[in-house]
């Protein structure tokens, strides 16, 4: 198989790139260069922005698979569509779970789930996405797949507040310094590691069955956000002091002090719970299982964070975000 992953070098399409090589796919990445590549992967450097270096580095190629994990607007697609129509046997794209209609109408998301979201920007564009997609695909046969993450990790620490790339909310709980969890903390939510969805993925891949499809790839085990913040003060090492405080609230704080994104991720995708049917994928891809607990993968990926210094960002910005919420929300402090 000969695959071309737009980007490749991300929180997930890492562990994928690597159990690609792992499973002799012979692969390509198209990106910047910016970031370590993986070993094994041809790499082919453009900036997408330069249509002409783009079309240079993919001339003369065909590919089983083209996948695309960093699009995000309509126009992101209509690019992809005239590059890789009729030089692609299939084209993955890459959107989110959280264009799934919020907030929802039944606790149980399958790929049938209605795709609205009146809160956040990013789903509405990556639903836009799938339509046009969807569209090239009934007309004319482009060879569209639809791959759903939802919140999976592996470089990445996965809470709603001062997590993901940063290392903030970490410092803080080991520092015994309070960490804010929307709502009452008793809502579910689903984590994915990436190594786990990797498995399914490639079962996608050059998988001519799943063309026209949809589908989201999750774990099966479910916890509260008070257990994920829990877990994730276990695996480094120290107890998390919790202040809940309204995802209401939060929103409207972080509005009010320039933190945009913030009513999108709560209102948008993680106030409400999330419990993901994944009889669809494993009916594509019967091996698939996700075998990774989180209480495991989370202790992985903090110790990829403590192996580099660099790696550790601690946003200050972030730390006065979070102090303010809590001062302004003391009465809710559970000491």
């Amino acid at each position: 198989m000969k695959a071309l992953f737009i980007g490749g070098t991300g929180n997930i399409s890492t562990p994928v790139s690597k159990l690609a090589i792992a499973k002799d796919i012979d692969l390509y990445h198209l990106n910047r260069g910016n970031r370590e590549p993986v070993t094994g992967v041809t790499a082919l450097k453009a900036d997408l922005r330069d249509l002409a270096r783009v079309r240079k580095a993919i001339a003369g190629h065909k590919w089983d698979v083209v996948v695309n994990w960093i699009a995000f607007s309509p126009d992101d697609i209509q690019r992809d569509i005239d590059l890789f129509e009729g030089s692609a046997r299939q084209y993955i794209f890459i959107s989110s779970a959280s264009v799934y209609q919020k907030p929802p109408a039944n606790h149980v998301i399958t790929e049938s789930t209605p795709l609205r979201n009146p809160y956040w920007d990013y789903s509405r564009n990556k639903i836009d996405c799938e339509n046009l997609l969807m569209s090239a695909y009934r007309e004319r046969g482009f060879p569209v797949t639809i791959v759903r993450p939802s919140h999976t990790y592996y470089s990445v620490i996965p809470v709603s507040l001062g997590g993901w790339e940063e290392f903030t909310v970490i410092d803080r709980m080991r520092k015994g310094l309070p960490v804010v969890v929307h709502g009452d903390g008793t809502s579910l939510w689903t984590m994915t590691h990436a190594n786990d969805f990797a498995k399914g993925f490639l079962g996608l891949m050059d998988n001519q069955h799943a063309i026209g499809e949809s589908f989201h790839i999750t774990s099966d085990e479910v916890l509260t956000w008070n257990q994920i913040y829990e877990t994730v003060a276990r695996a480094a090492g120290c107890e998390a002091k919790i202040v809940h405080i309204s995802s209401e609230y939060i929103s409207n704080y972080a509005d009010k002090h320039n933190f945009p994104t913030v009513r999108g991720t709560l209102l948008g995708d993680k106030s409400h719970s999330a419990l993901f049917d994944n009889s669809k994928i494993k009916r594509f891809v019967p091996d698939y299982v996700a075998i990774i607990p989180f209480s495991e993968g989370i202790k992985q990926t903090l110790q990829w964070f403590d192996a580099d210094p660099v790696r550790r960002v601690v946003n200050d910005e972030t730390n006065r975000f979070l102090e303010g919420l809590i001062e302004t929300n003391s009465r809710f402090y559970l000491k």
